[in-house]
């Protein structure tokens, strides 16, 4: 995605505001390797998260890996992590000792081919996801047709580099490997089956959200059931932030959505959640990703978008726009 030299300026300078602010809060260390929904295969969704302090973490979707990798090595935001090995360069070593599992929202493409491209270098660790997800990387991805079957499930010979782990929607999963457990609850993504993945380093909590419609065009209650289920973090102040997806602006029609959000759909379901937590939302983090890319001369999607957003902001949220190798401590 090809962001303004304005919106640059604001987001390098955003992780120092943040650190300056909450740092002694904060939990979850996380760090855009891409951030766009669709378009610019170099930066497409995934989010390097880990609890603070600790060099075990996972990638929540992977649209992009290797060169998200890169981008951000060069950047610099790895500084804290203990990079030591004599034969593999920092994005490798990143990727075979950072990265302990994958969290697939779903197997739509920008969500996935950065996972399917390194696989063949990767080292071994779990994909959790919901069962549907699962069977579709097993029987259309890693199949020897479209891929080499990288997985333990599905055609033979089976390499299996990744170890299919589903998750059964609302039960509390340890992740191997690291201090975090995750939650996965389904979403409704115009038909397709989604997820939002629910991060605790007990007690704290990350809520990351997957491809999603809002509930009332969709017929819908996904949403809606999830707000419930995170009412106590938000009265407790234990949710430290809600990455959630914006991928049009105010302009698109509901009826042409295709299964995604707007702001005014973001701070319609802000609203659900802050009336069903009883409770004020004002300055809870709220990183606003995949973000549809346009070959149109126009004015950059994520600036309009994150205008609209504040225009809207009955929460008081503080919204993050995510980009490229943007490192936030929440």
């Amino acid at each position: 995605m090809r962001i303004a030299p304005v919106l640059k300026g604001l987001l390098a300078a955003l992780p120092l505001l943040l650190c300056a602010s909450i740092a002694q809060a904060s939990d979850f260390d996380i760090v855009v390797l891409g951030a766009a929904g669709g378009l610019d295969d170099g930066t497409l969704s995934a989010y390097l998260i880990r609890p603070e302090g600790s060099d075990k973490g996972v990638l929540c979707d992977a649209g992009t890996v290797l060169h998200g990798l890169k981008d951000a090595v060069k950047a610099g935001v790895f500084k804290t992590l203990s990079l030591k090995s004599a034969t593999l360069t920092p994005e490798g070593e990143i990727l075979h000792a950072t990265i302990a599992a994958y969290l697939i929202s779903h197997a739509h493409l920008d969500h996935i081919a950065g996972l399917v491209a390194i696989s063949p270098d990767d080292t071994p660790k779990p994909i959790m996801a919901l069962a549907s997800v699962n069977a579709i990387l097993a029987e259309h991805i890693f199949n020897w047709q479209i891929w080499p079957n990288m997985g333990d499930k599905g055609v033979k010979p089976r390499l299996s580099t990744y170890r299919y782990d589903d998750l059964t929607p609302e039960k509390p999963t340890p992740i191997s490997g690291t201090s975090l457990q995750v939650q996965a609850y389904p979403l409704n993504h115009g038909g397709v089956e989604s997820t939002a993945f629910l991060l605790t380093s007990s007690p704290d909590a990350l809520l990351y959200l997957g491809d999603t419609g809002p509930d009332a065009p969709q017929h819908s209650d996904h949403l809606h059931r999830l707000w419930q289920a995170i009412v106590p973090l938000v009265r407790q102040k234990h949710l430290h932030a809600i990455m959630i997806e914006c991928s049009y602006d105010n302009s698109i029609s509901d009826s042409h959505l295709y299964g995604h959000l707007t702001p005014h759909w973001v701070e319609a379901e802000l609203e659900d959640l802050q009336q069903i937590a009883g409770v004020s939302l004002k300055n809870l983090p709220v990183v606003i990703t995949h973000v549809k890319p346009t070959l149109r001369r126009q004015q950059d999607p994520v600036l309009r978008i994150h205008e609209e957003l504040e225009a809207g902001n009955t929460t008081g949220v503080h919204f993050i726009m995510a980009a490229q190798s943007l490192h936030l401590r929440l």
